[in-house]
């Protein structure tokens, strides 16, 4: 199943029929695609989004970095509490959004690297072009 990990229904859909899932995105807005692949993404060192820092950061840098990405883990569950009803209801067993993200076999990141700063990715994450592919002429 190609689908968009930001609305897991295509992974639930997926799980349900025991096919592998292939993953199309630019990231959620909560980390959630790098916590799923257990990239190693820890706040004191990547710079997370709107903090405008760098790759080279002090220390009260490091700590704004954390304070913006504090919010994220009661957002994440906020959001995707109700797929994670869905999903526990439609496959009778007791499934978080996280577990879903876990089963995926690849992950088509439309990452940029002018952009974002390189980070460690796993294997099974693949890198696809930039934000727009597009040729000007």
């Amino acid at each position: 199943v190609f689908t968009d990990p930001v609305l897991p229904c295509g992974q639930i859909l997926a799980e349900h029929l025991s096919v592998p899932s292939v993953f199309f995105l630019r990231g959620i807005p909560c980390g959630l695609d790098f916590e799923a692949t257990q990239c190693p993404n820890p706040p004191s060192y990547v710079p997370r989004l709107f903090t405008q820092n760098t790759d080279r950061m002090n220390f009260l840098q490091r700590v704004k970095n954390l304070i913006f990405d504090i919010p994220n883990y009661f957002l994440c569950d906020f959001v995707f509490q109700p797929y994670a009803k869905l999903a526990s209801e439609f496959l009778q067993r007791d499934v978080t959004v996280l577990d879903l993200l876990r089963q995926a076999s690849i992950w088509l990141m439309r990452l940029d690297f002018v952009l974002d700063y390189p980070k460690p990715l796993m294997p099974n994450i693949i890198v696809i072009g930039g934000v727009n592919c597009a040729h000007k002429k």
